[in-house]
């Protein structure tokens, strides 16, 4: 295996795969709305880090002060996305995508890095135990059991944006809030549609497409959040099953 990494830049943006939605020939339209979203958060200094092969081995993290998260603090920096899955598993590229992202962080003399984890391992969420084996720590916590998970270099600390603590509004139908930033976001929100027009189901599909919007969102987010009769309920993409489920309750 070829264990080269690579940082994407606005340079091999266009000619770099992204990872979790690999295609050769066929453009797929998730993937380019993240390459969209891609060429401006680079920009912030959003770092998109890579094995070079076909696989889903990378990370994603950028300043806090620009991440797209309900997450305040000075001079951290916030983890998106860690993976290395398939028959890249086990096989130490998460260790090393970690000790990347953390020396990055050291080089640059930032505070610390954090990442968004809960007591139960969510999907769509990196494993937290991983991290937990860096030193990351639980440093805040929502009343439905999320958690932010922090590794301090200097002693301070950041937190949920109090909003975000909220995890309530006030509407009542099917509400979902999302941006770019994951591949398969695209796809998923045109199957929610497809399911709520199919079966009559009332729903508000929010897109989150500026930094104002997702420090102040009512939630914990990643780049997805789904409410349901004014409650939070979960940060994974909700396919037609789990629909089905808490339209139920």
């Amino acid at each position: 295996m070829n264990e080269e990494f690579i940082t994407l830049t606005l340079e091999n943006l266009a000619d770099e795969h992204l990872c979790c939605i690999i295609r050769s020939k066929k453009p797929h339209p998730g993937v380019e709305a993240k390459r969209q979203w891609l060429a401006e958060r680079i920009k912030e200094g959003h770092v998109f880090r890579k094995l070079r092969e076909k696989a889903t081995v990378f990370i994603e993290y950028a300043p806090l002060e620009t991440a797209w998260v309900p997450v305040t603090g000075k001079n951290y920096e916030y983890i998106y996305c860690l993976w290395a899955t398939g028959d890249y598993k086990g096989k130490g590229y998460g260790k090393r995508l970690m000790e990347h992202c953390l020396a990055d962080a050291r080089e640059k003399g930032r505070s610390g890095v954090c990442m968004l984890g809960a007591k139960k391992q969510k999907s769509w969420l990196s494993d937290q135990s991983f991290a937990k084996k860096y030193g990351f720590e639980v440093v805040d916590t929502t009343a439905d059991g999320y958690e932010l998970l922090a590794l301090s270099f200097d002693g301070t600390e950041p937190s949920f944006a109090q909003n975000a603590k909220k995890q309530a509004i006030d509407s009542q139908e099917l509400t979902i809030y999302y941006d770019m930033q994951c591949p398969f976001i695209r796809q998923n929100i045109e199957k929610v549609k497809q399911y709520c027009e199919a079966n009559a189901v009332p729903v508000s599909l929010l897109q989150v497409d500026t930094l104002q919007k997702a420090k102040e969102l009512p939630c914990v987010f990643n780049n997805y959040a789904v409410f349901y009769k004014g409650r939070f309920q979960t940060v994974n993409l909700a396919d037609a099953a789990y629909l089905e489920r808490i339209l139920k309750k």
